[in-house]
Protein backbone atom coordinates (compact mmCIF):
# COMPACT_ATOMS: atom_id res chain seq x y z
CA UNK A 1 0.00 0.00 0.00
CA UNK A 2 2.91 2.55 0.91
CA UNK A 3 4.60 1.53 -2.04
CA UNK A 4 1.36 2.82 -4.18
CA UNK A 5 1.27 5.88 -2.27
CA UNK A 6 4.78 6.84 -2.70
CA UNK A 7 7.36 4.33 -4.18
CA UNK A 8 10.31 6.69 -2.83
CA UNK A 9 9.48 6.33 1.09
CA UNK A 10 11.55 4.30 3.09
CA UNK A 11 8.91 2.73 5.93
CA UNK A 12 11.12 3.26 9.53
CA UNK A 13 12.74 0.20 10.73
CA UNK A 14 12.41 -1.29 14.33
CA UNK A 15 15.53 -0.13 15.02
CA UNK A 16 14.78 3.99 14.55
CA UNK A 17 11.33 3.39 16.19
CA UNK A 18 12.88 1.75 19.50
CA UNK A 19 15.76 3.95 19.85
CA UNK A 20 14.83 7.06 18.11
CA UNK A 21 11.06 7.94 17.91
CA UNK A 22 10.25 6.39 20.91
CA UNK A 23 12.74 8.20 23.36
CA UNK A 24 12.03 11.33 21.26
CA UNK A 25 8.07 11.26 22.06
CA UNK A 26 9.48 10.21 25.97
CA UNK A 27 11.58 12.86 26.30
CA UNK A 28 9.09 15.28 24.84
CA UNK A 29 6.01 14.17 27.04
CA UNK A 30 8.73 14.57 29.87
CA UNK A 31 10.08 18.00 29.56
CA UNK A 32 6.20 18.93 28.99
CA UNK A 33 5.51 17.13 32.68
CA UNK A 34 8.27 18.75 34.14
CA UNK A 35 7.05 22.12 33.26
CA UNK A 36 3.45 21.33 34.61
CA UNK A 37 4.97 19.94 38.03
CA UNK A 38 8.06 22.13 38.94
CA UNK A 39 5.38 24.91 40.67
CA UNK A 40 2.73 22.63 42.10
CA UNK A 41 2.06 23.49 46.23
CA UNK A 42 1.19 20.23 47.05
CA UNK A 43 1.04 16.53 45.78
CA UNK A 44 -0.75 13.43 46.74
CA UNK A 45 0.29 9.92 45.18
CA UNK A 46 -0.34 6.46 44.43
CA UNK A 47 2.04 3.70 44.01
CA UNK A 48 1.75 -0.14 43.69
CA UNK A 49 3.79 -3.19 42.61
CA UNK A 50 2.72 -5.55 39.90
CA UNK A 51 4.12 -7.96 37.57
CA UNK A 52 4.20 -8.15 33.86
CA UNK A 53 2.77 -11.95 31.80
CA UNK A 54 6.29 -13.00 32.37
CA UNK A 55 6.48 -12.07 35.58
CA UNK A 56 8.78 -8.99 35.27
CA UNK A 57 8.42 -6.85 38.60
CA UNK A 58 7.47 -2.90 37.91
CA UNK A 59 6.64 -0.15 40.94
CA UNK A 60 4.58 2.32 38.83
CA UNK A 61 4.31 5.73 40.79
CA UNK A 62 1.43 8.47 39.62
CA UNK A 63 0.64 11.55 41.76
CA UNK A 64 -2.55 13.91 41.67
CA UNK A 65 -2.97 17.33 42.42
CA UNK A 66 -4.99 20.36 42.29
CA UNK A 67 -3.72 23.41 39.95
CA UNK A 68 -4.04 27.15 39.97
CA UNK A 69 -7.50 26.59 38.64
CA UNK A 70 -8.41 24.48 40.87
CA UNK A 71 -8.99 21.57 38.61
CA UNK A 72 -7.43 17.76 39.53
CA UNK A 73 -4.47 16.59 37.91
CA UNK A 74 -3.00 12.79 37.58
CA UNK A 75 0.18 12.34 35.59
CA UNK A 76 1.62 8.85 36.09
CA UNK A 77 4.98 9.72 36.52
CA UNK A 78 6.74 6.55 35.59
CA UNK A 79 6.96 2.53 35.80
CA UNK A 80 10.71 1.22 37.23
CA UNK A 81 12.10 -2.19 37.06
CA UNK A 82 12.32 -3.55 40.39
CA UNK A 83 14.66 -6.20 40.32
CA UNK A 84 15.93 -6.96 43.71
CA UNK A 85 13.42 -8.70 47.10
CA UNK A 86 10.75 -6.31 47.40
CA UNK A 87 11.98 -5.32 50.46
CA UNK A 88 10.64 -2.33 52.75
CA UNK A 89 13.88 -0.86 52.42
CA UNK A 90 14.18 -1.57 48.71
CA UNK A 91 10.63 -0.18 48.31
CA UNK A 92 11.55 3.09 50.29
CA UNK A 93 14.65 3.92 48.46
CA UNK A 94 13.28 3.48 45.19
CA UNK A 95 10.06 5.67 45.88
CA UNK A 96 12.60 8.14 47.21
CA UNK A 97 14.28 8.11 44.07
CA UNK A 98 11.49 8.53 41.96
CA UNK A 99 10.17 11.41 43.49
CA UNK A 100 13.36 13.33 43.68
CA UNK A 101 14.48 12.17 39.66
CA UNK A 102 11.06 13.81 38.77
CA UNK A 103 11.97 17.25 40.88
CA UNK A 104 9.47 16.98 43.41
CA UNK A 105 10.04 18.05 47.22
CA UNK A 106 8.41 15.49 49.20
CA UNK A 107 8.32 17.67 52.03
CA UNK A 108 4.90 18.62 49.53
CA UNK A 109 3.43 15.40 49.73
CA UNK A 110 0.37 15.48 51.46
CA UNK A 111 -0.07 11.91 51.30
CA UNK A 112 0.17 8.51 49.59
CA UNK A 113 -2.15 5.36 49.14
CA UNK A 114 -1.17 2.20 48.84
CA UNK A 115 -2.50 -1.43 49.63
CA UNK A 116 -1.68 -3.02 52.60
CA UNK A 117 0.85 -5.07 52.31
CA UNK A 118 3.18 -5.41 54.94
CA UNK A 119 6.18 -4.30 52.93
CA UNK A 120 5.04 -1.15 51.25
CA UNK A 121 3.17 -0.24 54.44
CA UNK A 122 6.68 -0.66 56.15
CA UNK A 123 8.50 1.46 53.85
CA UNK A 124 5.68 4.76 53.95
CA UNK A 125 6.00 4.63 57.43
CA UNK A 126 10.20 4.65 57.50
CA UNK A 127 10.19 7.43 54.87
CA UNK A 128 7.84 9.32 57.40
CA UNK A 129 5.25 10.07 54.64
CA UNK A 130 1.46 10.06 55.07
CA UNK A 131 -0.29 7.31 54.38
CA UNK A 132 -3.89 6.19 53.37
CA UNK A 133 -4.67 2.68 52.18
CA UNK A 134 -6.82 2.34 49.40
CA UNK A 135 -10.45 1.88 49.81
CA UNK A 136 -10.86 -0.46 46.48
CA UNK A 137 -8.51 -2.43 48.25
CA UNK A 138 -9.92 -2.64 51.79
CA UNK A 139 -13.48 -3.61 50.08
CA UNK A 140 -11.74 -6.27 48.52
CA UNK A 141 -10.64 -7.43 51.78
CA UNK A 142 -13.70 -7.33 53.18
CA UNK A 143 -15.97 -9.35 50.78
CA UNK A 144 -13.09 -11.77 50.76
CA UNK A 145 -13.30 -12.05 54.62
CA UNK A 146 -17.04 -11.79 54.35
CA UNK A 147 -17.12 -14.90 52.28
CA UNK A 148 -14.54 -16.99 53.63
CA UNK A 149 -16.03 -16.47 57.12
CA UNK A 150 -18.89 -18.83 56.09
CA UNK A 151 -16.63 -20.86 53.57
CA UNK A 152 -18.64 -24.46 54.88
CA UNK A 153 -21.74 -22.35 52.66
CA UNK A 154 -20.11 -20.13 49.94
CA UNK A 155 -17.26 -22.08 48.67
CA UNK A 156 -19.09 -24.83 46.79
CA UNK A 157 -21.68 -22.26 45.48
CA UNK A 158 -18.26 -19.64 44.03
CA UNK A 159 -17.13 -22.99 43.08
CA UNK A 160 -19.68 -23.88 40.69
CA UNK A 161 -19.85 -20.78 39.52
CA UNK A 162 -16.64 -20.43 38.23
CA UNK A 163 -16.59 -24.07 36.46
CA UNK A 164 -20.05 -22.86 34.86
CA UNK A 165 -18.50 -19.86 33.16
CA UNK A 166 -15.42 -21.59 32.16
CA UNK A 167 -17.58 -24.57 30.91
CA UNK A 168 -19.39 -21.64 28.68
CA UNK A 169 -16.73 -19.48 28.13
CA UNK A 170 -14.65 -22.32 26.70
CA UNK A 171 -16.98 -23.76 24.42
CA UNK A 172 -18.53 -21.58 21.35
CA UNK A 173 -20.83 -24.15 21.14
CA UNK A 174 -21.81 -23.59 25.17
CA UNK A 175 -21.90 -20.16 23.82
CA UNK A 176 -24.38 -20.97 20.85
CA UNK A 177 -26.93 -22.82 22.95
CA UNK A 178 -26.92 -20.30 25.52
CA UNK A 179 -27.93 -17.81 23.03
CA UNK A 180 -30.75 -20.19 22.12
CA UNK A 181 -31.96 -20.89 25.39
CA UNK A 182 -31.86 -16.98 26.12
CA UNK A 183 -34.28 -16.45 23.26
CA UNK A 184 -36.38 -19.23 24.15
CA UNK A 185 -36.71 -18.16 27.75
CA UNK A 186 -37.11 -14.13 26.52
CA UNK A 187 -33.65 -13.84 28.59
CA UNK A 188 -31.23 -10.39 27.95
CA UNK A 189 -28.64 -11.87 25.46
CA UNK A 190 -25.84 -11.20 28.07
CA UNK A 191 -22.49 -13.42 27.78
CA UNK A 192 -21.19 -15.19 32.05
CA UNK A 193 -19.00 -12.94 33.65
CA UNK A 194 -15.92 -14.68 35.06
CA UNK A 195 -14.57 -13.22 38.09
CA UNK A 196 -11.24 -11.96 38.30
CA UNK A 197 -9.16 -12.52 41.80
CA UNK A 198 -7.44 -8.74 42.32
CA UNK A 199 -11.14 -7.45 41.92
CA UNK A 200 -14.03 -8.08 44.09
CA UNK A 201 -16.77 -6.57 42.31
CA UNK A 202 -16.17 -8.86 39.22
CA UNK A 203 -17.64 -11.39 41.86
CA UNK A 204 -20.65 -9.94 42.64
CA UNK A 205 -21.20 -9.67 39.51
CA UNK A 206 -20.66 -13.13 38.10
CA UNK A 207 -22.72 -14.86 41.08
CA UNK A 208 -25.65 -11.90 39.53
CA UNK A 209 -25.27 -12.87 36.06
CA UNK A 210 -25.31 -16.36 36.65
CA UNK A 211 -28.96 -15.86 38.81
CA UNK A 212 -29.88 -14.05 35.93
CA UNK A 213 -28.93 -16.54 33.12
CA UNK A 214 -30.41 -19.20 35.34
CA UNK A 215 -33.17 -20.19 33.15
CA UNK A 216 -31.18 -20.47 30.35
CA UNK A 217 -28.09 -22.57 32.05
CA UNK A 218 -30.63 -25.17 32.99
CA UNK A 219 -31.76 -25.69 29.36
CA UNK A 220 -28.64 -25.75 27.77
CA UNK A 221 -27.03 -28.61 30.75
CA UNK A 222 -30.25 -30.73 30.59
CA UNK A 223 -29.04 -31.80 27.39
CA UNK A 224 -25.52 -32.28 28.31
CA UNK A 225 -24.65 -35.43 30.72
CA UNK A 226 -20.91 -34.82 30.77
CA UNK A 227 -21.86 -31.45 32.39
CA UNK A 228 -24.83 -32.13 34.38
CA UNK A 229 -23.25 -31.71 37.87
CA UNK A 230 -23.15 -28.05 36.88
CA UNK A 231 -26.12 -27.92 37.44
CA UNK A 232 -27.37 -25.55 40.53
CA UNK A 233 -29.09 -27.64 43.47
CA UNK A 234 -32.08 -25.40 45.01
CA UNK A 235 -29.39 -25.05 47.82
CA UNK A 236 -26.74 -24.02 45.73
CA UNK A 237 -29.16 -21.10 43.92
CA UNK A 238 -30.06 -20.14 47.99
CA UNK A 239 -26.47 -19.33 48.69
CA UNK A 240 -25.88 -17.65 45.75
CA UNK A 241 -28.73 -15.28 46.42
CA UNK A 242 -27.91 -14.51 49.61
CA UNK A 243 -24.46 -14.04 48.28
CA UNK A 244 -25.83 -11.50 45.90
CA UNK A 245 -28.01 -9.73 48.53
CA UNK A 246 -24.61 -9.12 50.54
CA UNK A 247 -22.93 -7.79 48.20
CA UNK A 248 -24.54 -5.90 45.59
CA UNK A 249 -25.41 -3.31 47.93
CA UNK A 250 -21.22 -2.34 47.65
CA UNK A 251 -21.38 -3.00 43.87
CA UNK A 252 -20.39 0.99 42.75
CA UNK A 253 -18.20 1.81 45.35
CA UNK A 254 -14.57 1.09 44.44
CA UNK A 255 -15.44 2.76 40.72
CA UNK A 256 -16.90 5.78 42.74
CA UNK A 257 -14.12 5.98 44.99
CA UNK A 258 -11.52 5.40 42.95
CA UNK A 259 -11.70 8.33 39.94
CA UNK A 260 -9.07 10.16 39.10
CA UNK A 261 -10.98 12.99 37.74
CA UNK A 262 -12.54 14.22 40.83
CA UNK A 263 -12.46 14.52 44.53
CA UNK A 264 -12.71 11.36 46.55
CA UNK A 265 -10.92 11.06 49.62
CA UNK A 266 -13.26 13.45 51.27
CA UNK A 267 -15.96 11.07 50.53
CA UNK A 268 -14.33 8.09 52.49
CA UNK A 269 -15.55 9.03 55.57
CA UNK A 270 -19.04 9.73 54.82
CA UNK A 271 -19.59 6.51 52.36
CA UNK A 272 -17.76 4.22 55.26
CA UNK A 273 -20.75 5.47 57.51
CA UNK A 274 -23.27 4.99 54.66
CA UNK A 275 -22.04 1.41 54.49
CA UNK A 276 -22.21 0.68 58.47
CA UNK A 277 -24.96 1.89 59.44
CA UNK A 278 -27.46 1.64 55.97
CA UNK A 279 -25.63 -0.65 53.27
CA UNK A 280 -24.07 -3.43 55.87
CA UNK A 281 -26.76 -3.50 58.51
CA UNK A 282 -28.59 -6.43 58.69
CA UNK A 283 -32.48 -6.27 57.46
CA UNK A 284 -35.55 -8.35 58.36
CA UNK A 285 -35.25 -9.85 54.97
CA UNK A 286 -31.91 -10.70 55.15
CA UNK A 287 -31.34 -14.66 55.45
CA UNK A 288 -28.86 -15.62 58.14
CA UNK A 289 -26.17 -16.22 55.69
CA UNK A 290 -26.89 -12.83 54.32
CA UNK A 291 -26.76 -11.25 57.53
CA UNK A 292 -23.54 -12.91 58.55
CA UNK A 293 -21.42 -11.39 55.22
CA UNK A 294 -22.54 -7.83 55.97
CA UNK A 295 -21.73 -8.25 59.47
CA UNK A 296 -17.86 -9.76 58.65
CA UNK A 297 -17.88 -7.65 55.47
CA UNK A 298 -18.67 -4.30 57.86
CA UNK A 299 -15.84 -5.67 60.63
CA UNK A 300 -13.32 -5.85 58.06
CA UNK A 301 -13.89 -2.14 56.84
CA UNK A 302 -13.99 -0.77 60.38
CA UNK A 303 -10.38 -2.25 61.39
CA UNK A 304 -9.04 -1.02 58.26
CA UNK A 305 -9.98 2.36 59.15
CA UNK A 306 -9.33 1.90 62.60
CA UNK A 307 -6.05 3.76 63.08
CA UNK A 308 -6.12 7.46 64.41
CA UNK A 309 -3.80 9.25 61.95
CA UNK A 310 -5.93 7.65 58.88
CA UNK A 311 -8.98 8.81 60.79
CA UNK A 312 -7.66 12.29 61.49
CA UNK A 313 -6.39 12.19 57.77
CA UNK A 314 -10.43 11.52 56.81
CA UNK A 315 -11.52 13.68 58.94
CA UNK A 316 -9.66 16.90 58.44
CA UNK A 317 -10.72 16.05 53.94
CA UNK A 318 -14.13 15.84 54.72
CA UNK A 319 -14.49 18.98 57.28
CA UNK A 320 -12.94 21.05 54.17
CA UNK A 321 -15.29 19.74 51.30
CA UNK A 322 -17.98 22.46 51.27
CA UNK A 323 -20.67 19.01 50.50
CA UNK A 324 -20.01 17.85 53.83
CA UNK A 325 -18.43 20.32 55.84
CA UNK A 326 -18.26 19.42 59.77
CA UNK A 327 -21.93 17.79 59.29
CA UNK A 328 -20.19 13.75 59.72
CA UNK A 329 -18.41 15.09 63.45
CA UNK A 330 -20.12 15.63 67.23
CA UNK A 331 -19.83 19.01 68.51
CA UNK A 332 -16.65 17.84 70.41
CA UNK A 333 -14.90 16.41 67.83
CA UNK A 334 -14.98 19.08 65.49
CA UNK A 335 -13.82 21.03 67.65
CA UNK A 336 -10.56 19.08 67.62
CA UNK A 337 -10.20 19.21 64.06
CA UNK A 338 -10.69 22.69 63.95
CA UNK A 339 -7.61 22.98 66.34
CA UNK A 340 -5.48 20.91 63.99
CA UNK A 341 -6.70 22.65 60.95
CA UNK A 342 -6.16 26.46 62.54
CA UNK A 343 -2.70 25.14 63.76
CA UNK A 344 -1.32 23.89 60.09
CA UNK A 345 -2.62 27.24 58.05
CA UNK A 346 -0.30 28.69 60.67
CA UNK A 347 2.45 26.31 59.96
CA UNK A 348 1.74 27.59 56.67
CA UNK A 349 2.30 30.73 57.14
CA UNK A 350 1.90 34.05 54.78
CA UNK A 351 1.47 33.83 50.86
CA UNK A 352 4.33 34.30 48.95
CA UNK A 353 2.63 35.35 45.87
CA UNK A 354 3.14 39.35 46.43
CA UNK A 355 0.47 41.64 47.13
CA UNK A 356 -1.17 43.55 44.08
CA UNK A 357 -0.77 47.31 43.45
CA UNK A 358 -3.44 49.71 44.01
CA UNK A 359 -3.41 50.25 39.79
CA UNK A 360 -4.55 46.33 38.92
CA UNK A 361 -8.02 47.17 40.26
CA UNK A 362 -8.66 51.13 39.16
CA UNK A 363 -10.39 51.38 36.39
CA UNK A 364 -10.23 54.28 33.78
CA UNK A 365 -13.48 56.14 33.26
CA UNK A 366 -12.03 59.27 31.26
CA UNK A 367 -10.95 58.01 27.74
CA UNK A 368 -12.05 60.11 24.89
CA UNK A 369 -13.84 62.77 27.37
CA UNK A 370 -13.36 66.29 25.69
CA UNK A 371 -12.68 67.58 29.90
CA UNK A 372 -9.86 65.18 30.11
CA UNK A 373 -7.42 65.92 32.87
CA UNK A 374 -3.83 66.75 31.65
CA UNK A 375 -0.77 65.12 32.08
CA UNK A 376 0.28 66.83 35.50
CA UNK A 377 -3.25 66.39 37.08
CA UNK A 378 -2.95 63.38 36.23
CA UNK A 379 0.52 62.84 37.67
CA UNK A 380 -0.95 64.71 41.07
CA UNK A 381 -3.79 62.61 40.66
CA UNK A 382 -1.60 59.56 40.90
CA UNK A 383 0.89 60.46 43.67
CA UNK A 384 -1.80 61.25 45.73
CA UNK A 385 -3.65 57.83 45.21
CA UNK A 386 -0.35 56.49 45.63
CA UNK A 387 0.01 58.38 49.23
CA UNK A 388 -3.47 57.13 50.54
CA UNK A 389 -2.94 53.62 49.50
CA UNK A 390 0.26 53.22 51.09
CA UNK A 391 -1.35 54.53 54.73
CA UNK A 392 -4.19 52.69 53.56
CA UNK A 393 -1.68 49.26 53.52
CA UNK A 394 0.05 50.17 56.29
CA UNK A 395 -3.05 50.88 59.04
CA UNK A 396 -4.04 47.32 57.86
CA UNK A 397 -0.99 46.06 58.34
CA UNK A 398 -0.73 47.52 61.54
CA UNK A 399 -4.45 46.17 62.17
CA UNK A 400 -3.90 42.51 61.51
CA UNK A 401 -0.69 42.69 63.58
CA UNK A 402 -2.48 43.59 66.49
CA UNK A 403 -4.87 40.31 66.35
CA UNK A 404 -2.86 36.75 67.15
CA UNK A 405 -2.47 34.84 63.84
CA UNK A 406 -4.37 32.21 65.72
CA UNK A 407 -7.47 34.38 65.80
CA UNK A 408 -6.94 35.31 61.84
CA UNK A 409 -7.00 31.70 61.18
CA UNK A 410 -9.85 30.68 63.58
CA UNK A 411 -11.99 33.45 62.01
CA UNK A 412 -10.96 32.39 58.17
CA UNK A 413 -11.62 28.74 58.91
CA UNK A 414 -15.50 29.81 60.88
CA UNK A 415 -16.24 31.59 57.92
CA UNK A 416 -15.84 28.50 55.53
CA UNK A 417 -17.66 26.61 58.13
CA UNK A 418 -20.86 29.22 58.04
CA UNK A 419 -20.89 28.88 54.43
CA UNK A 420 -24.41 26.95 52.59
CA UNK A 421 -23.52 23.35 52.01
CA UNK A 422 -23.72 22.51 48.44
CA UNK A 423 -25.27 20.05 46.96
CA UNK A 424 -23.65 16.40 46.96
CA UNK A 425 -23.15 15.89 43.59
CA UNK A 426 -21.75 19.11 42.89
CA UNK A 427 -17.76 19.88 42.13
CA UNK A 428 -16.13 20.69 45.67
CA UNK A 429 -13.02 22.23 43.28
CA UNK A 430 -15.02 24.57 41.50
CA UNK A 431 -16.73 25.88 45.18
CA UNK A 432 -13.05 26.38 46.39
CA UNK A 433 -12.98 28.46 42.66
CA UNK A 434 -15.52 30.27 43.24
CA UNK A 435 -15.03 31.34 46.50
CA UNK A 436 -11.14 31.58 45.86
CA UNK A 437 -11.04 35.55 46.90
CA UNK A 438 -12.92 35.73 49.61
CA UNK A 439 -11.73 32.73 51.81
Amino acid sequence: MLQTFDSQYELPGRTYVSQTAIPQLYNSIKDDILNEIKDIQFFSATTDMWSSSNMTPYMTLTIHYISADWSMHSKCLETRYVPDNHTADTLGENLKSAVADWGLDEHKLVCITTDNGANIVAAIRDLGWPWLNCFGHNLHLAVSHGLDSNKDRTARAIGLCKGLVNTFNLSWLKRRDLRKAQSEANLPQHSLILDVVTRWGTKQKMVERVLEQLPAIRRVLVEDKKHSHLNPTWQDVAVLESINAAMKPLADFTDILSGEKYVTVSSVKPVLELIKDDLLSPGPDDTALTASIKQNMCRVLTEKYSSPAINVLLRKATILDPRYRGSMEEAGALDDVKHQLVQELLDLGPEESGERTSGESCSKATGGNEDEPTAAALTKKKRLSDLLQNRRARNLSQAQAAFPKRVLADAELTKFLQEDAIDASCDPLVWWHDKEDIL
